[in-house]
């Protein structure tokens, strides 16, 4: 018997689960409300238990965030061309991300956006979200750049470009055009 697979098997299992999840948790809030949804009405439309649930995702807030967007666009950005600035280097990645995403699959996305942006609940659980992309942007930052550990210059790049996004999006979800341009604005007024 081959096990060699097993880990990826197992791993593309755990990605269907938690994708099962997002997408029955998306449906019963547009249905019911998000207040009027529980975890329990979650867990059993996605046929796992509430314990499972809570293993995919620590809260119910944390079923919105589209952390399946900013991997790519870090792996992304580590791959872009070696001559563009870290700003046009990220903007070359998320770039290549949002096109690659056309279609349903970005509506989906900016539907969960739309719905976390309008909770005043999940405010608390977004600034949580945005620290953690500039850690992890500094991180790939420093991996870029070849730095053996990130530094506050890396962190405060990281910030700025996860600050315009912020400053984009202003509570609703952005289009990708949009943050784009004011990537754009960043590179040049840090460059200029």
């Amino acid at each position: 018997m081959n096990t060699g697979d097993e880990p990826g098997l197992r791993e593309r299992k755990k990605l269907r689960t938690r994708e099962t999840v997002r997408r029955e948790a998306f449906r019963l809030f547009e249905s019911n409300g998000y207040a009027q949804t529980t975890v329990d009405q979650i867990a059993e439309a996605a046929d796992v238990s509430p314990r499972t649930f809570f293993r995919y995702f620590p809260t119910k807030e944390s079923v919105l965030f589209s952390d399946d967007l900013l991997a790519p666009i870090i792996e992304a950005f580590l791959a872009a061309p070696a001559e563009l600035s870290t700003v046009a280097a990220y903007r070359h990645a998320a770039a290549e991300v949002f096109t690659s995403m056309a279609g349903p699959e970005f509506d989906y996305v900016i539907a969960r956006q739309r719905l976390l942006y309008s909770l005043p609940e999940a405010k608390g659980a977004l600034w949580v979200e945005h620290v953690k992309a500039i850690r992890l942007l500094t991180q790939a930052i420093a991996q870029r750049l070849n730095r053996p550990e990130p530094d506050e210059q890396l962190q405060v790049t990281a910030g700025a470009i996860i600050g315009v996004y912020m400053a984009v999006s202003d509570d609703a979800p952005t289009p990708g055009a949009a943050f784009l341009q004011a990537l754009d604005t960043l590179d040049k007024s840090l460059s200029g």
